[in-house]
This record gives C-alpha cells, structure tokens and sequence, in this order.
C-alpha cells in the first residue's frame, strides 16, 4: 500500500463522513422504530450495522460489548417476528433500549477504528451472510 493511500486509510477526517453516515443511518432507524414508522429497508439498515459492530468486536473493538450487541441481535430478531404477527415495525421500550446501547457500542467503536477495520468487518459480515444463505440452501435441498 501506497504512503498516501495508508495515510488517508487512517486518517479519522478521511473516514469520519462514512462512519457519520453509518451512524445517521442507525439513529434515523431507532427512531423511526420507536415512532412506530419503520420498515424493512431500516430492518435491514440496522442489522447489517448491527452484525459490522460484532465482527468489529470479535476484531477486539469494544470486544467486551459483544453480549451486548447479540441482546440487540435478539431484539430484531423479535420485532421481525412481531412485524409478521402485527405488520407494524415498532420497538417496546425494552428492545429500544438494548439497540440504543449496540449503537452506542458501534458509536465507540467507529471512534477508533480505522477505514481498514471497518473494511474487514463489512467483509467479514458479507462472508458470515453468505456461509448462511449457502447452509441454509443446502438444507432446503436436502428437505
């Protein structure tokens, strides 16, 4: 890698746009969930954002927030249940609360990673997706 290109990789000014952007895109979800105005795309918004906080930990970012970030795993996990019961998109004050903290860990996590960590993360996050989707299609042949 370039002098230049590592510079601007760990630059905090060169990044800080895309980590505001990623942390708008969480907050702006939170609270359209809460309102009770969300919706699949912010569901997805937020859980992509969500699994970038956990590979970040398992990177040893905030590592000690991983129980913290899956508890909010859970807690989408149970308003996409709830939305096909009830089709709405809402938060009881319980799961907003515990997706506040994961946002506030990935928060502190953005502060100090670099454009590199931030990289790997999302790269990761896609490979961990695709092992899933693959698994899964296995298994549906198998049936």
């Amino acid at each position: 890698m370039s002098p230049l290109l590592r510079a601007l990789t760990y630059s905090r000014a060169a990044h800080q746009p895309v980590t505001d952007a990623m942390l708008l895109h969480c907050y702006s979800a939170l609270d359209a969930f809460q309102r009770g105005h969300g919706s699949r795309d912010l569901f997805v918004i937020l859980s992509r954002h969500l699994l970038i906080a956990e590979e970040l930990c398992l990177l040893g970012l905030e590592a000690e927030s991983l129980a913290s970030i899956q508890r909010a795993h859970g807690a989408m996990v149970l308003m996409d249940a709830a939305q096909q019961q009830s089709g709405a998109w809402t938060l009881d004050d319980a799961a907003y609360s515990l997706l506040s903290d994961a946002v506030v860990c990935l928060d502190s996590q953005l502060t100090v990673a670099s454009l590199s960590d931030i990289a790997a993360a999302e790269a990761r996050m896609i490979e961990g997706l695709m092992r899933t989707g693959h698994t899964q299609q296995v298994a549906e042949e198998q049936i």
